[in-house]
């Protein structure tokens, strides 16, 4: 029988269950698609009771298999998501939704009694995105409109955690989960921020992502892991698979800049931008940036192959022509047609720029992507220290796939090398890596 590591990816969408062997292949893959749910005030949620029954009930099958033989178990999850339990250890609240809105006097309440929003973002490298998304807010949240409720609460974990509670019964915190825009944690103490013991509220210190715990599944003993943040897990790879310093750019939807290699404090002018920091396994602070850029392409290019009457994924067989860019850009100087103020002029651009002043598709296309390009080495330029030593970029997600962008962020970065990742599931391969030494895997990686 294959000994493997099972690792539950929980997306917001999506949630995965994917086994690694000794050699970190994947040798089986789930995807299941739960119905969500509503929270107490009636807002959209995750089902967190369909989700740990799933788990539960995957782990007792696979402890039966003639085909596996079930080593760890450990969890990779969407962050900025906190669970609240009695002192029974029983569930107090709904696995509230990170988008649902926070009185905005819970926030300003905290920057006026701790230095001003600036200086409180700054400390926590946390911009203050309004929402529920900085999840230290939720406690403060929790205690203001439900008190009957915070009152029971004697423990809290971040989603991770609780997953990993719901097999353990142990109540844990690691760096990931409360590095992540949560208003938690002190960047330059690397402690919790004062204002949660002046709340009275007391959490466990942080202990490192490579700890598990022993329990029993039928029978059998299975070693689990403390879980781990989805963004500074898909991180771990690289960190395991090469010794040269090097920035990921993360591309989707979101593209995430990660620089583990910058240990320079966050800027107020960095936060305005966008940036914040991550917690690495090994509590390092990584430097980060985002850019809305997946979902800027998506939208132009649905509106280029309507104008040009081609089909929505016609920019797949566009390919880098070193002639035509070079073309296109003494055409257009450093202009940007697409974004001509900015990112912040995306849905300006949508109604006023005028693609008759493209020859054809493929003009146009190359076009947005020199702009799209253009905006992401902004932003990866932001998490670039002056003393910067990595020598590499990876690049992973779907823009690892574009001819031009990848040829274009090569020359801005000639002093670096610039190689396309072909790790999949980043995010599972983290959270099995982080845990492999512990339970008898060669946790060294070869992938890179």
């Amino acid at each position: 029988m294959k000994k493997v590591i099972a690792i539950f990816d929980i997306g917001k969408t999506n949630k995965k269950l994917l086994l690694f062997d000794e050699h970190f292949q994947v040798v089986f893959q789930q995807e299941q698609k739960f119905p969500v749910t509503a929270d107490d005030d009636g807002f959209e949620c995750d089902d967190i009771d369909l989700i740990t029954s799933w788990i539960k009930n995957e782990l007792k099958t696979l402890a039966h298999s003639t085909k596996f033989e079930l080593t760890a178990v450990n969890f990779s999850t969407y962050g900025a998501s906190l669970m609240f339990l009695d002192e029974n250890g029983n569930r107090l609240t709904p696995v509230y939704n990170y988008l649902k809105e926070a009185p905005s006097s819970i926030s300003e309440s905290l920057f006026e009694n701790y230095g001003g929003k600036e200086e409180f973002c700054r400390k926590t490298a946390s911009p203050a995105l309004g929402l529920l998304l900085n999840s230290g807010i939720q406690i403060a949240w929790l205690k203001q409109e439900k008190p009957e409720v915070y009152q029971q609460a004697t423990s809290i974990l971040h989603f991770p955690q609780y997953l990993s509670y719901a097999l353990t019964g142990k109540v844990v915190s690691e760096p990931t989960s409360i590095g992540c825009h949560t208003f938690m944690w002190n960047f330059d103490k690397m402690s919790y921020h004062q204002w949660l013991a002046d709340y009275g509220i007391h959490l466990p210190d942080p202990i490192t992502n490579d700890l598990v715990s022993t329990i029993e599944i039928e029978g059998k003993e299975v070693q689990v892991g403390t879980g781990i943040h989805d963004s500074s897990s898909s991180l771990a790879p690289y960190l395991k698979g090469t010794s040269e310093q090097f920035i990921l750019v993360s591309t989707g939807t979101w593209c995430i800049n990660m620089n583990p290699f910058n240990s320079e404090p966050l800027t107020a002018e960095q936060l305005e931008q966008d940036c914040l920091c991550f917690l690495s396994p090994d509590k390092q602070q990584v430097k980060s940036s985002r850019l809305f850029m997946g979902h800027f392409h998506e939208v132009w290019a649905e509106k280029l192959a309507k104008h040009f009457n081609v089909k929505t994924d016609s920019f797949r067989d566009v390919k880098y022509d070193n002639g035509s860019i070079k073309s296109i850009q003494n055409q257009f100087g450093n202009s940007s047609v697409f974004f001509p103020n900015g990112k912040e002029s995306f849905e300006d651009g949508i109604k006023t720029v005028d693609l008759s002043q493209f020859s054809d598709y493929n003009e146009a296309y190359s076009k947005l992507t020199i702009d799209l390009t253009s905006l992401c080495i902004e932003s990866i330029q932001l998490i670039i220290p002056q003393a910067d030593e990595t020598t590499t970029l990876y690049i992973s997600g779907g823009f690892a796939r574009n001819d031009i962008f990848i040829n274009l962020l090569s020359d801005q970065f000639s002093n670096k090398k610039v190689i396309t990742s072909e790790i999949d599931n980043a995010s599972a391969l983290g959270a099995a890596l982080v845990i492999a030494k512990s339970v008898g895997f060669d946790n060294s990686l070869e992938m890179l």
